[in-house]
């Protein structure tokens, strides 16, 4: 029987992140020593009021359908959130609470593309985007960054690269996979861009927002920019911040027409997130943000730690990081000292000779780069470094 699928699924990738991860996990469950340094996910546990929180509402009875974009208590408190936190209004009308902030990205894409449209994607990128844009039936236009500008779009390539067909762009600060942030004036020098490129929607993904200890904080480009606000969509979610991945509850305030058609697209797919880990967010965003600036500081610290560890093996280098928990390692020199093609090259023979695992660049529009993702304990960085550092040797 001959079976077909189509067009539209074989023009997409599997995310390497997840295909990693999944491969590293399947070999330590048949009893293989291997460390994986491939998914983005804290390794600290929900904080506990968060939990009890999240408890109450089983017990509560809390375990039936809610309004799709959320319960009323939820969308109040990331409106207050958003205002507190963020210097941004917006009515809890239009705020949607969705399964994961990815839900809510491919949505806007939805809404927004047509078929001949293009989306702006900058280079290095998480993952998803680029496949997301292709799903709408549009073209991910990849701008490409340079590693000496901190991986950051300059405005002058910004306006190059939108025509009269684009139709939205991608802004993701603190950043996945580089952590790099945005300062005020750099945001600022974009928006002059798109405030003259009107027909342009930007989805502003701020999911890493409090992982950040740069000089200045995370910013959202519609607060330094108000014109701007009536065609963004401001991404944002429980996962990275509070360590609540399994929880699966993210959210997104813009608007008004925008939030209509993301609405209209979420009833035919899921309807609402959750309905015990919407309670649960009540008291994540209503509480204190003690427990978040705690990880903060130690991803802050971790990240000192590591950067000098990926700095000490021969043929790997990477400039500090101002956010999220991964590094972007520029491994070339260590690609032509093992006589290899490329970066996916590179993390299989790492895998198979000293068990661990990393993500290629090339899954982020970073050819010849590696990520690493230090949301692990020191001693476990260091020891996968350790063996990454052996096989460097073992090439001399």
């Amino acid at each position: 029987m001959t079976h077909t699928v189509s067009k539209r699924v074989q023009n997409i990738q599997a995310s390497a992140t997840v295909e990693i991860n999944a491969l590293a996990l399947a070999r330590k469950a048949a009893g293989e020593d291997v460390i994986s340094l491939a998914a983005g996910e804290p390794d600290f546990d929900t904080p506990e009021h968060i939990c009890d929180a999240g408890i109450a509402a089983i017990r509560a009875g809390e375990t039936h359908y809610t309004q799709l974009p959320g319960i009323p208590a939820l969308r109040e408190a990331i409106s207050d959130k958003f205002a507190r936190e963020n210097s941004l209004t917006f009515d809890p009308a239009d705020i949607v609470v969705a399964n994961g902030g990815k839900q809510l990205i491919y949505n806007a894409a939805l809404a927004v593309l047509n078929p001949g449209d293009n989306a702006i994607v900058i280079a290095p990128y998480w993952v998803s985007y680029v496949d997301i844009v292709k799903l709408a039936d549009a073209e991910p236009r990849v701008v490409t960054t340079d590693p000496s500008e901190h991986f950051k779009l300059q405005p002058a390539a910004l306006a190059a690269a939108i025509d009269e067909r684009t139709r939205l762009i991608y802004l993701n600060s603190p950043g996945n996979p580089c952590g790099n942030v945005y300062s005020r004036n750099e945001l600022d020098a974009l928006a002059d861009v798109l405030e003259a490129n009107p027909h342009v929607t930007i989805v502003s993904d701020e999911i890493y927002e409090h992982l950040c200890w740069g000089e200045q904080p995370s910013l959202s480009i519609s607060a330094i920019r108000p014109a701007l606000a009536d065609r963004t969509l401001v991404v944002n979610g429980l996962s990275k911040c509070y360590a609540m991945t399994g929880w699966r509850l993210g959210y997104a305030g813009g608007p008004s027409w925008l939030m209509r058609e993301i609405r209209k697209l979420q009833g035919q797919q899921t309807t609402n997130a959750s309905s015990i880990a919407q309670h649960a967010a009540v008291a994540a965003l209503n509480g204190s943000l003690d427990s978040v600036k705690a990880m903060a500081a130690t991803y802050q610290r971790r990240s000192v730690k590591a950067l000098a560890a990926v700095n000490a093996i021969d043929g790997f280098h990477c400039d500090p990081v101002a956010g999220a928990f991964y590094l972007l390692v520029d491994g070339r020199e260590l690609i032509h000292k093992a006589g290899l093609d490329d970066d996916v090259e590179l993390c299989k023979a790492i895998l198979n000779t000293v068990g661990v695992a990393c993500v290629p660049g090339t899954a982020f529009g970073a050819p010849g780069f590696v990520r690493l993702s230090y949301a692990c304990e020191d001693t476990v960085f260091a020891e996968a470094m350790a063996r990454i550092g052996q096989y460097s040797d073992s090439l001399s």
